[in-house]
């Protein structure tokens, strides 16, 4: 069976986490430091603050900006959950707004029809390793007075105008689960360039206390969410593979484009000029998805559907619908997920253009 994902835990990161636990420091302390220090500089930010997974970052983030209740932030209506989700813990509105039929990401064309006089921020979701469009965004953003904080949690490395995703906007937010281009086995990261955002947000993840002070002084309200050693001394390993994991899922979706462009059906994706991918899912459209599906079970090739619901059809997000969704909701019945990963083999690739 080939999997639609695939981790790469190495030796590296086998002894990372040994030399980590026998240390005697499992909880976060100074290999969450030397990972923060790491991925800031990775993603040219001057600050990184782990975090327990990239939805307790996305959260984080926008509480660190005061959203609360009443105001609403734009949200692409065609994502992962956590997306809106973090939206709702803090007791704000999402404000769907409808993605580009061909980057799959929010369409720029549509987020100002959707700005009121309670619009905080925008949120642009770098879907599936593509970078979201971010120079009118951030036009937008400017002109109207609004926080930006991306979505990033599938854009490890990902690059827009040659600068890396992640130094974007006010804060940018990753996940790394498992199936991510790289992993600390679950745990988030949230990248800013602004000193008094990132010591708001050290104090938020760690029950309100001041980054430098562990005593029991609690400022303002807090969350436990902050990383363990364990899951950094993973994260420091990982990333210093990131760059190779990412250049073997450039070249396998490469080889997909050539090989499936042209069959009847089938759209492969479609990547902006300025962008640079780094495909955590290759995910072609199929006008008639449930027969390559077949193939792809018949064949043991595994595939995912991402997503087969747009936001607003989930029943506590329905109240948020709006008519103008129609690319979200199209896309969620016709796109497709194919193998991308890393640990492919070339015969697995030759495998999977077999399934067409």
């Amino acid at each position: 069976m080939i999997p639609i994902a695939k981790p790469l835990i190495g030796e590296e990161e086998q002894r990372a986490v040994m030399d980590a636990l026998t240390s005697g420091m499992i909880a976060c302390g100074p290999r969450v430091e030397e990972f923060e220090k790491l991925f800031a500089n990775f993603v040219e930010t001057k600050y990184a603050i782990a975090t327990t997974s990239g939805t307790t970052a996305l959260h984080l983030a926008l509480a660190s900006l005061g959203i609360k209740n009443d105001d609403e932030v734009i949200v692409p209506a065609f994502t992962f959950i956590a997306s809106a989700n973090s939206v709702l813990l803090c007791n704000a509105t999402p404000v769907f707004c409808d993605v580009n039929p061909k980057t799959f990401n929010i369409d720029v064309e549509k987020i100002e029809s959707l700005i009121t006089d309670k619009t905080r921020a925008v949120m642009p979701v770098h879907l599936y390793g593509q970078p979201a469009d971010m120079k009118p965004i951030i036009e937008i953003a400017e002109k109207h007075n609004l926080y930006i904080v991306g979505d990033a949690a599938q854009a490890h490395g990902a690059k827009y105008n040659d600068k890396m995703i992640g130094s974007y906007g006010d804060m940018e937010c990753f996940s790394f689960y498992p199936t991510k281009n790289m992993t600390t086995g679950e745990g988030g990261i949230i990248t800013t360039n602004n000193e008094e955002l990132a010591e708001r947000l050290y104090s938020l993840r760690n029950h309100g206390r001041e980054k430098t002070k562990w005593g029991y002084e609690h400022g303002r309200l807090g969350y436990n969410y902050r990383m363990t050693d364990v899951g950094a001394a993973i994260g420091v390993e990982q990333l210093k593979k990131l760059p190779s994991f990412n250049n073997s899922r450039r070249n396998n979706a490469k080889f997909l484009d050539e090989n499936l462009a042209g069959i009847d059906g089938v759209e492969t994706p479609f990547v902006l000029d300025n962008a640079w991918h780094v495909y955590h899912q290759y995910t072609i459209i199929c006008r008639d998805r449930s027969s390559i599906i077949e193939s792809l079970k018949k064949n043991e090739v595994g595939f995912g559907i991402y997503y087969p619901k747009p936001l607003h059809f989930f029943d506590h997000l329905k109240k948020y619908s709006h008519n103008d969704l129609i690319n979200s909701e199209k896309l969620a019945e016709t796109v497709l997920s194919l193998p991308v990963h890393p640990a492919l083999t070339n015969e697995d690739l030759d495998k999977i253009v077999s399934c067409f």
